[in-house]
């Protein structure tokens, strides 16, 4: 009987020691609806809207206008990238050959989409009315949007798909890169 006591006793003292303590660990977790995620998706649909109406209005715009209207939604790499592959062994002062274009822009972008050839946004020559009928947000990284785009001319039923990357920068959006294939529909 002393036994049976002996052994509750130690029983009792062993289950009233304090028991560890749990660490209370806080996860955060960020959620749709939250602050950061709105201002990413505004963002997104901003960068969005910006490129909508300007190629919108590239394509209704006056054609003796279009350079300038390149140069001032592009960025100033871009511009001068695509001002190069138009003119990809073309018998203009300052053209490239293919393998010069290659060498030079190789590191900054992807010369096997560059439209060689080809002008701004659409491998045509000519359109009538240009109409984007496909543009969803890719991905977004920081102040950096692509989008996957179709620009169609129903008139001449043919359609234009495009990567293109818009950036901001100092509160304004740039077209950065276009990713088009170089041969004519």
């Amino acid at each position: 009987m002393t036994k049976k006591i002996f052994i509750i006793g130690v029983l009792a003292i062993f289950s009233c020691k304090e028991s560890p303590k749990k660490e209370n660990v806080e996860v955060n977790v960020q959620q749709s609806g939250s602050p950061v995620y709105d201002d990413e998706k505004k963002e997104g649909d901003e960068a969005q809207k910006w490129m909508e109406l300007h190629i919108q209005n590239y394509f209704a715009g006056d054609l003796g206008k279009l350079d300038q209207m390149m140069k001032d939604m592009t960025t100033k790499d871009y511009y001068e990238y695509k001002g190069d592959a138009m003119n990809v062994d073309m018998d203009v002062d300052g053209s490239l050959t293919q393998k010069e274009f290659e060498e030079k822009w190789k590191g900054k972008f992807d010369t096997s989409k560059a439209g060689i050839g080809t002008g701004f946004l659409i491998t045509g020559q000519d359109w009538d009315t240009i109409k984007i009928t496909k543009c969803k947000l890719l991905s977004q990284k920081e102040n950096e949007f692509v989008f996957d785009v179709v620009l169609s001319d129903n008139s001449h039923q043919l359609n234009y798909p495009i990567t293109v990357k818009v950036i901001k920068k100092d509160h304004q959006f740039f077209i950065a890169d276009v990713l088009q294939e170089d041969i004519q529909p």
